[in-house]
């Protein structure tokens, strides 16, 4: 089983010579060499340790930065992401019929009504945002932030159309649960 080096460690390569890790990719190590530059060395190129050294633990993939990334870009620009509407609905449509037979029926594509309800989703988002970074009392957030749990619990029916579950909506929850 092979060492994993830190930033910092010291080596040498059977071509380059000695040199220093100065970066870690998924693709292998960018090792600065003192006679030929940086360059890109496989983890498993079976370098000469000199001095290692450990690398950090605190370490951030680069699917993270994505995701922090796409959420801060999500939260300025006001937009929302990509919600998939579940497979056995798609290409359905809403009918509304009216107790009346005088009246004529409503139809509608699913996905266009899917589309609105995720759009209120994340209006109702940036509101509780907007709502816990103002100048409100404490208890004042408090109160209004039971509302909006409030409309969230009225709109779990609506979850039967979302393909995945994380992008439920979630209602008050169990005092046990918050705890």
């Amino acid at each position: 089983m092979s060492i994993i080096l830190g930033i910092g460690s010291r080596i040498r390569h059977a071509n380059f010579g000695d040199g220093v890790v100065i970066n870690i990719k998924s693709t292998g190590y960018v090792i600065a060499f003192i006679e030929h530059g940086t360059k890109v060395i496989k983890l498993d190129a079976g370098l000469d340790i000199i001095e290692a050294v450990e690398p950090d633990t605190d370490l951030v993939s680069l699917f993270d930065v994505e995701q922090s990334l796409t959420k801060i870009l999500q939260k300025w620009l006001d937009s929302s992401e990509t919600i998939p509407l579940g497979d056995k609905w798609k290409g359905g449509k809403i009918i509304l019929k009216p107790g009346r037979n005088d009246l004529s029926s409503k139809e509608m594509p699913i996905d266009g009504f899917f589309h609105k309800i995720v759009m209120m989703r994340d209006r109702l988002r940036v509101l509780e945002q907007r709502l816990n970074a103002s100048a409100l009392s404490d208890e004042d957030k408090v109160n209004m932030q039971q509302y909006i749990t409030k409309i969230y619990g009225s709109m779990t029916s609506f979850n039967v159309l979302f393909k995945q579950t994380e992008h439920y909506f979630v209602g008050e929850k169990n005092v046990n649960e918050m705890a």
